[in-house]
């Protein structure tokens, strides 16, 4: 559970810290962008290579490693001097994180092997990246407010060296006992496929289709088409392929994604909502966004005793459904949200995205023998961050398609700031200070409606894909067993 909080703690505790950072590093548009992206890519990218790399060197071994690399980096990563410095740390942390992330998954598949014990661990589990969400913000408020930005990589460090010996003493190790070789020209072709096709997402969501963001995509396909081929050739694929030639386990890994999909996204946009438009503080607005994540813990552990009579198939298409929901308070209930209405929606759309989380991840690691757990456990996670990274660039760029459509840019600006305007909320927050009190004052209430607009076309977005999701999930679960 403890790398579990951290790396839940650390998607979201850095956007608070990035205006700190931006001041005492100076760092340029570009370099800041990759401040942000270093991490997700390299862990996007090594998922997969790291969780067969557990199954054969040992799940608890590859913890500890990861661990130890994760504490250290992260003091290098607290101490940067330079822009550099910082994102080549911050590609380092998702090496690391990468051995964390399927290793703790797949231990579980292997040291509960009754599936009820193992279903209510994988609930717990799930539990964890919902407690550090929240504790992202919450920390991340006092820490920043206290000391300087490198504080927010330093709270990894102690809890890291907590685990090392806990985890020695008390998780027992386990492997594959007939692994296969490693090949190293499939971790170059995971690793071509999955970086290039990150990256594409990352920079759509940022700025729109390009001519070098569609050539970089296309390489990352041409990469996983080969890489696919070549796992059906090898008498021992780094990935079993057929995995998702099972409606259960790729339907499973679907409705993962779309889970995780909306609710990141659905969590970037409202914390600037709360911020930017409510005007509260970023602690405060963590706390508004505190029951949306618990319900979703919460639900999480009811799924246990509810699959128990009703069946998954039922459970997960239900969840989207609620999840639908929670975006319909957001885009019908009150002419403008509120910290109120938004805190309401969260709640009911973290429920649904906690009974999805367990019971897929659940239905992922069961599908396939426990000597094979961290392939699938690879496979699951990869599916979190891909749903993480798209649910922010897909529901971000709707977000800002809607904001631009609808700012009405006073005439007095300059084009610096009409250009910064015209893009953002912070952009129009940040040329507002340098303006008359009643052009301000125009281009800030303009600002806000325009982004409270976004704010409804976003939840309307999520709920046209929950819906969705939920079609998806009754179609290819319906076999699922809860035994």
């Amino acid at each position: 559970m403890l790398p579990v909080l951290l790396i839940s703690v650390d998607n979201t505790v850095l956007s608070f810290a990035l205006p700190a950072i931006a001041s005492a590093l100076g760092p340029s548009a570009s370099q800041l962008l990759w401040i942000v992206d270093a991490y997700p890519l390299t862990l996007a990218g090594l998922l997969v290579p790291m969780g067969a790399l557990g199954d054969r060197v040992g799940r608890r071994r590859l913890l500890l490693i990861g661990a130890t690399g994760f504490a250290l980096v992260s003091a290098v990563a607290a101490w940067s001097t330079s822009p550099a410095m910082l994102v080549a740390a911050r590609a380092l942390l998702g090496v690391f994180g990468a051995t964390l992330m399927p290793s703790t998954l797949s231990l579980l598949r292997n040291v509960f092997l009754d599936r009820g014990q193992r279903r209510l661990a994988i609930a717990i589990w799930s539990a964890g990246f919902a407690g550090g969400a929240a504790l992202g913000p919450i920390v991340g408020g006092v820490l920043l407010t206290h000391f300087w930005w490198g504080s927010v990589f330093l709270l990894n460090v102690p809890v890291l060296l907590l685990l090392l010996p806990l985890a020695r003493w008390l998780v027992p190790e386990s492997r594959d006992p007939q692994p296969g070789p490693l090949d190293p020209v499939s971790i170059v072709l995971s690793l071509a496929t999955m970086l290039p096709l990150v990256h594409a997402v990352i920079a759509v969501g940022e700025h729109g289709p390009t001519p070098a963001t569609l050539a970089g995509a296309g390489v990352g396909l041409v990469a996983g088409w080969a890489f696919v081929r070549r796992q059906r050739r090898l008498a021992v694929p780094m990935l079993d392929v057929g995995l998702f030639r099972r409606p259960t386990f790729s339907g499973a890994v679907a409705a993962n994604l779309l889970s995780v999909l909306g609710f990141s996204g659905f969590l970037v946009v409202m914390s600037q909502f709360l911020q930017l438009v409510a005007g509260l503080s970023p602690m405060d607005a963590g706390l508004v966004l505190v029951p949306g994540l618990a319900a979703s813990a919460a639900a999480g552990l009811l799924a246990v005793r509810l699959v128990r009579y009703v069946r998954p198939a039922t459970l997960i298409g239900g969840s989207f459904l609620l999840a639908a929901g929670g975006y319909a308070v957001a885009t019908l209930v009150g002419e403008v949200p509120t910290a109120a209405t938004v805190a309401v929606a969260f709640a009911v759309l973290g429920a649904g995205a906690g009974l999805a989380e367990t019971l897929t991840n659940d239905q992922i690691t069961t599908a396939v023998p426990p000597q094979k757990a961290g392939a699938a456990s690879a496979i699951s996670e990869t599916a979190y961050e891909l749903g993480t990274t798209l649910g922010v660039a897909l529901l971000g760029s709707v977000l800002n398609a809607a904001y631009r459509a609808n700012v009405v840019l006073p005439a007095a600006l300059s084009p610096e700031q009409r250009g910064a305007a015209g893009q953002t909320l912070g952009g129009a927050v940040e040329a507002a200070g340098s303006l008359g009190p009643g052009t301000a004052e125009a281009l800030l209430a303009s600002a806000r409606q325009a982004f409270d607009v976004g704010t409804q076309h976003v939840a309307a977005v999520g709920a046209v894909v929950a819906v969705a999701a939920a079609v998806v999930s009754f179609v290819t679960l319906r076999r699922a067993t809860a035994s």
